[in-house]
């Protein structure tokens, strides 16, 4: 009969690794700071009217962000048919 390996122990989750999210209300709008490890990963502002937008810091300086519509990166792959029978 062969022997059945130990099965790995769930861990608890590490703390440093989860987002952290922190609600601000600024005037009518809603900002949410996301920060992994304690650096900033994005912002997202929901304003009462319209769609919610995200700030991106860019690295370049404390105050350096870029606006996006969504946290897609941008970039597709291209799916073109080669073959087809």
């Amino acid at each position: 009969m062969e022997a059945v390996p130990d099965q790995p122990s769930s861990a608890p989750p590490d703390p440093d690794l989860e987002p952290q999210v922190t609600i601000i209300q600024k005037d009518q709008d809603i900002v949410e700071e996301v920060r992994t490890g304690g650096q900033l990963r994005f912002v997202r502002v929901t304003p009462p009217h319209g769609r919610p937008y995200y700030l991106v810091p860019t690295g370049t300086g404390p105050n350096a962000f870029i606006r996006r519509d969504s946290l897609d990166s941008g970039l597709s792959v291209p799916m073109w048919v080669l073959w087809s029978w």
